[in-house]
């Protein structure tokens, strides 16, 4: 029988999506499920996009040009300039989402068995792509009880080795909701300059950030030019995610030119996304500002309720969409799969990503979960509320569980 590849075997299931089928069985069952479990924004996507793909007049769904329409990459740069970020379209390469920005990064600076620092919990994703290009993932770990806050540099340089090329942070963070400071930001960059790293920063969630915070590029560092490397996407600016339209962005020419040969093997991005990408970014003010309001509310309804389940502990995050929370629970992924299965206040039920996905050091994050405020209010206090209602019976399960193995000894 043929053999299926090592790097096909090392690549890790999503925990974000590896509970569907126990999903899909509550579904049968007559349950609904409140979906906490993945970054899905319910926030419509600007009329400017839909209307766009609705009224073009193409006669033929042509090729665009591989590094995307240079209209598109030109009103991008006009975007950027409005964040204190000067580049121009020959510095942003279209892909298709985020998540191929930071593949072609990946394939264009490493070699097999080099090394990417990468503060942990992180976008699980990031394992996945590391695998797929045989590049090795260097944690370093973030404490809930700081916030999840950037590690001290002291950690990050202790851990440089020769076959260190990069250093990956997602700012805001997925899944912590941390937002960095403009200090840690020029921390990092002190400390790519002075080990001729890469610094790569996951920028998806950047108009996302709330109290009053800034949220600061690394594109902003003139200094980090030939070093910075953004990934950025309209998958969750525009609430557009399943356009998978995202982009790569370097002033560093060899990068660029390196990354367009990645993307001219794989011919071109999609051309209706981007059409509709282009208009999205002709949303009104307006749009931003109502988005981040509605996020903020949901924030403090998700955080307020849980800090009120006993055993709960959790970071407010800043920035995003997500947070993590530390059940008081030994196994989330069990934990996580009995809502699912057995457990429903109504006929509904919660669905959570697991924490544990979200590392790659050995036995981090068991007892913790990410959960996405992407739902109403209303739809969140109900679910926090069968959240509360499960831990309690989850508890008692398992104490129950414990006191009659004890008598069977």
């Amino acid at each position: 029988m043929p053999v299926i590849s090592s790097k096909g075997k090392a690549m890790p299931e999503s925990p974000i999506r590896k509970l569907a089928p126990f999903a899909e069985k509550a579904v049968k069952e007559g349950k609904h499920i409140f979906h906490l479990n993945i970054g899905q924004p319910d926030i419509k996507t600007p009329v400017e996009a839909m209307n766009a793909v609705k009224e073009h007049t193409l006669d033929v769904l042509a090729y665009s040009h591989s590094a995307g329409f240079e209209s598109f990459r030109n009103k991008l740069a006009g975007y950027y300039a409005k964040h204190d970020i000067t580049i121009s379209s020959e510095d942003i390469l279209i892909t298709t989402g985020g998540s191929e920005a930071l593949i072609f990064t990946m394939g264009s600076i490493t070699d097999p068995g080099d090394e990417i620092i990468v503060p942990e919990p992180f976008y699980a994703n990031y394992y996945s792509f590391s695998t797929q290009s045989t590049v090795t993932v260097v944690p370093v770990i973030s404490q809930i009880d700081n916030g999840f806050a950037l590690p001290p540099i002291q950690d990050f340089e202790k851990l440089i080795t020769p076959k260190t090329k990069a250093i990956l942070i997602c700012n805001p963070g997925n899944p912590t909701g941390y937002l960095y400071s403009k200090e840690e930001i020029k921390d990092l960059a002190e400390l790519a300059i002075k080990y001729d790293l890469f610094l790569i920063s996951d920028e998806v969630y950047r108009e996302f950030v709330y109290d009053n915070s800034e949220h600061y590029s690394i594109l902003q560092e003139r200094k980090l030019n030939d070093h910075a490397i953004v990934v950025d996407s309209v998958s969750k600016r525009y609430s557009m995610c399943g356009a998978r339209i995202g982009c790569l962005v370097s002033k560093n020419k060899e990068v660029m030119e390196t990354a367009m040969k990645f993307a001219q093997a794989r011919l071109s991005p999609p051309t209706l996304a981007q059409i509709a990408s282009e208009a999205a970014l002709e949303a009104p003010e307006s749009y931003y500002n109502d988005t981040v309001a509605k996020y903020k509310e949901r924030r403090d309804t998700l955080i307020k309720g849980l800090q009120q389940i006993p055993g709960v502990k959790v970071a407010t995050p800043r920035g995003a969409f997500y947070c993590i929370a530390e059940l008081p629970i030994e196994d989330a992924d069990d934990f996580a799969k009995w809502l699912l299965d057995e457990f429903h206040v109504n006929n509904e039920t919660v669905m959570l990503a697991p924490a544990s996905g979200f590392y790659s050091s050995p036995n981090q994050g068991l007892n913790q979960v990410r959960i996405a405020y992407v739902l109403n209010r209303r739809d969140l206090k109900k679910a926090v509320n069968i959240l509360k209602l499960a831990l309690e019976k989850y508890t008692q399960k398992k104490s129950f569980i414990t006191e009659e193995e004890k008598v069977s000894l």
